[in-house]
């Protein structure tokens, strides 16, 4: 029996969820290690939750060193169908201001140094990618969070650069003639991982900055941060409370069958351990 059908993920300055009853906690073991942190489990409004401090509590680890795999592993297990990521983000536009939201509807992809599947190993998967966020949960989390009165931007591209630094003027810049929204550290690979796991995956970027390209602007720091998303903590969790709510139980976006199409090897092929290694994702196709 699934243990929680939603997940939320919170970024830098989200690292509990307030009102989960019969709370408890699980740690558990994937073949990718541990998760970021102990997963909280517990009800929201009604509906079985899992919550997951993306960079542990306490801020302990780095963008480039989250176990996302793990993170993505441990909440299928668990049963969970929708992650809800709560991300800071620097706009890169402006009329996309310090403390608006954005749910932006494109990734480009510029990490480095970060395991972004979980495929391989004799068992070779092409997911479709496209529309790298699932339009369902993307649509409700947008009407949400206007309805709370938040100031939303629906749709735009977010850059995912690799940090831990921030960006350079001159690659702020770069960002913005490609037509960019939002920047930040994190988005990537964990909305491709939740595609390959058959998960619905959508951001409520919360915006902080101006990143560094904005003249009249302080350029930005840590402490600009933390302060701004401070000030969006609330709104972020009112949003996530409300949009529970609004979800149907049944799934009918693409997202449930990612996979259908995608396991280009020979069934006879893949090797045994993988096999096993894989088998939440897979079980239903082999």
């Amino acid at each position: 029996m699934a243990e929680a059908s939603v997940a939320i993920i919170g970024g830098s300055g989200l690292y509990q969820m307030d009102g989960l009853t019969g709370v408890r906690e699980v740690s558990p073991d994937t073949p990718y290690g541990r998760p970021s942190d102990a997963i909280i489990l517990g009800k929201l409004n009604g509906v079985a939750v899992a919550f997951l401090p993306r960079h542990g509590r306490g801020h302990r680890i780095s963008p480039t060193e989250l176990p996302v795999r793990a993170n993505i592993y441990a909440l299928k297990t668990l049963g969970v169908e929708r992650v809800i990521s709560v991300s800071a983000v620097g706009s890169l536009k402006e009329e996309v201001h310090p403390l608006d939201m954005v749910v932006p509807d494109q990734l480009i992809d510029r990490t480095k140094q970060r395991a972004s599947t979980f495929f391989g190993d004799g068992l070779v998967a092409h997911v479709s990618f496209a529309d790298p966020f699932c339009l369902d949960l993307s649509a409700a989390l947008a009407d949400t969070a206007a309805e709370v009165g938040a100031t939303v931007h629906r749709g735009g591209t977010y850059v995912v650069m690799e940090g831990p630094a921030f960006s350079t003027r001159a690659e702020s810049f770069l960002y913005r003639s490609w037509g960019a929204s939002v920047i930040g550290m994190t988005a990537l690979p964990e909305a491709k991982l939740a595609r390959e796991a058959e998960m619905c995956y959508a951001i409520l970027a919360c915006a902080t900055d101006y990143d560094c390209w904005h003249e009249t602007e302080e350029a930005v720091s840590v402490e600009m941060v933390i302060a701004n998303l401070s000030k969006n903590v609330a709104t972020s969790k009112e949003i996530v409370r409300r949009l529970l709510m609004r979800l149907s139980q049944e799934r009918t976006c693409a997202c449930v069958s990612a996979l259908k199409s995608a396991l280009i090897t020979d069934r006879s092929a893949i090797p045994p351990a993988t096999m096993k290694r894989l088998a939440p994702l897979i079980g239903k196709y082999v």
